[in-house]
């Protein structure tokens, strides 16, 4: 039984035990007798009676209350042991993404087609409201087409991790034609994705480009280091 409720059952039978002492003392006071010491001596013994009863159900509240304090002053023990009293959030309100690499549904991304070294697409991607998360250094995973024509490396080295969080901004050039022939395959649409096994790639809409053999960077957080030129760079 919960300590709480039975101290105030022992609580409520003291209360009515005094109460029951204090009607016999009113009983002996009023008895027509005659004996006024007798009822003089049985009034101070009901007094005390009284006195004892009220005494210990006041202890018994103390104590009652007292156990009742420790309990609820010591919080209540969650998943690994700890008090809930003192549990502390999570950074940034344990929001998706926080700390960890992007994926593509982390991600807002964009394209807008460049004249530059002879015409590009600039894919731009900010992190989503209230995400925190990393670019891993290495190859934006870019691909046209369901038969997924993947765009091959414009640069010879890897760039840097970048974290996005805010109106953090990350860059990518892709080059979608290089071949100098005619040809190749019209598309209005990409798909990008953050490395070879992200679950969730995005498609980004592009506008109409031929596609045939092309070439992405890696990404920049400045889009002037993002051109991706006709090839391989030297």
């Amino acid at each position: 039984m919960n300590r709480t409720y039975t101290a105030r059952i022992r609580r409520v039978a003291l209360t009515a035990a005094a109460g029951a002492v204090l009607a016999a003392t009113v009983t002996a006071c009023g008895s027509a007798d005659g004996s006024g010491s007798a009822a003089s001596g049985d009034s101070a013994a009901s007094a005390k009676a009284t006195a004892k009863a009220s005494s210990d159900a006041s202890q018994e509240g103390s104590d009652s209350g007292k156990a009742a304090g420790s309990s609820s002053s010591g919080g209540s023990a969650g998943k690994g042991g700890a008090s809930s009293s003192g549990g502390e959030s999570a950074p940034g309100g344990g929001k998706k993404g926080y700390g960890q690499a992007c994926g593509a549904d982390d991600l807002t991304f964009s394209a807008r087609s460049e004249t530059q070294a002879g015409g590009y697409l600039l894919l731009s991607a900010r992190a989503k409201p209230g995400v925190t998360c990393t670019l891993p250094s290495g190859l934006p995973s870019i691909s046209f087409g369901s038969k997924g024509i993947e765009a091959t490396s414009a640069e010879q080295s890897v760039g840097p991790a970048i974290k996005l969080s805010g109106a953090t901004t990350a860059y990518a050039g892709i080059n979608p034609k290089t071949t100098k022939a005619d040809g190749g395959i019209e598309f209005t649409f990409l798909i990008a994705a953050i490395g070879t096994s992200d679950p969730n790639p995005a498609s980004v809409s592009t506008g109409s480009v031929t596609v045939d053999k092309p070439i992405v960077t890696n990404w920049h957080t400045a889009p002037a280091d993002a051109v991706p030129g006709d090839g391989t760079d030297s």
